[in-house]
């Protein structure tokens, strides 16, 4: 959806010493990144900067500056948001109602995210020969509901069924930067957590 440019915003602040404009072209990547829920990507946050500000550097400054605060700014996908410092979880379970933005997911749900995160893009039937069942559409519903998955292209074959991708909500939602992040297989495999697929109803 493409955004209203504020004809209002005086994005240069020509008027300002250096250090001063830097420190609000800081400020303002700072409230938008409060603001928003999901990731904001490079060109959303240049909109509110000076044409010659890099966003990487402003990043990284942003970044120094919330050294000791219980948040900092993290790189989700192709976009950066605030995230809470994990040291500073008990005492928000402690006194928010955060229960609602749980993600809610039975084990065999997670099983199926972490198969398409793996090996997206894939389709249901790409799913099945995983876990040797079928996958209901309720599932695949669940996790699109949450933003967890959204579509990819649609595999080059009779019907051309849907493949499913993991989206930057899903990054967000466990704390990595990118796929890159996602651990290995084998380690999974050593810990118990993969294999499960003979767990829970669809």
């Amino acid at each position: 959806m493409a955004r209203r440019e504020d004809s209002s915003l005086d994005r240069e602040l020509a008027d300002l010493p250096p250090d001063l404009r830097w420190r609000e072209w800081m400020r303002r990547i700072e409230a938008v990144l409060f603001a928003s829920g999901t990731p904001v990507a490079r060109d959303d946050l240049a909109r509110v900067v000076g044409q010659g500000a890099s966003v990487d550097l402003l990043i990284e400054d942003l970044a120094v500056d919330l050294e000791g605060r219980p948040y900092d700014v993290a790189q989700v996908g192709a976009g950066w948001m605030l995230r809470t410092r994990s040291a500073y979880a008990p005492a928000i379970r402690a006194a928010a109602d955060v229960d609602g933005q749980a993600l809610n997911l039975s084990e065999f749900d997670l099983a199926v995210l972490a198969a398409i995160a793996f090996h997206q893009p894939i389709s249901r039937d790409g799913l099945k020969e995983i876990f040797g069942r079928e996958i209901s559409r309720d599932l695949i519903g669940r996790l699109a509901e949450r933003e967890l998955i959204g579509t990819g292209p649609r595999e080059p074959r009779r019907g051309a069924p849907y493949t499913f991708v993991t989206t930057d909500a899903f990054l967000a939602a466990f704390g990595m930067t990118s796929l890159r992040d996602l651990p290995d297989p084998e380690q999974l495999a050593d810990a118990g957590l993969a294999g499960s697929s003979q767990a829970h109803d669809v």
